[in-house]
């Protein structure tokens, strides 16, 4: 049992690159990201995010990097570097908490909602070009 969020666990997914790794976000009063690997037990990493965190986790189909959702001041999805978790863009464009977001399944699209009644499209939050069946990076 993970028992170091000081608030309420407010996301969870597993990522899709490295089996095991579960990540979760704690709310408001926490602010952080934290990532367990299942496979060995203890607490892998933590990562202080500077503001609330809200409801969702993505992490991107093709690239080592996982996107959070905000409230607080800025309420924007951030984009993060794993396993170093260096923040690489933040998005914002809400006007209050993000509550929700999905990724396409087949661009780096993301679209989020939020309580001010939004829905926004985040273009592509992982852009991937494709040479034949290998993903070759984002732009």
């Amino acid at each position: 049992m993970l028992t170091d969020h000081t608030a309420a666990v407010k996301a969870l997914a597993w990522c899709l690159l490295k089996r095991g790794v579960l990540a979760s976000e704690g709310g408001e009063g926490d602010g952080t990201i934290k990532f367990l690997n299942s496979n060995t037990g203890p607490l892998q990493n933590s990562i202080n995010t500077g503001s609330q965190v809200c409801c969702s986790l993505l992490w991107s189909k093709h690239q080592k990097e996982i996107c959070s959702s905000h409230g607080g001041s800025e309420n924007q999805l951030s984009l993060w570097q794993y396993p170093t978790m260096s923040k690489i863009q933040d998005f914002k464009g809400h006007q209050t908490r993000v509550l929700n977001m999905e990724q396409s399944p087949k661009s780096g699209c993301v679209v989020s909602t939020s309580a001010d009644e939004t829905m926004q499209f985040t273009g592509y939050v992982w852009f991937i070009r494709c040479q034949g069946d290998r993903y070759v990076g984002y732009e």
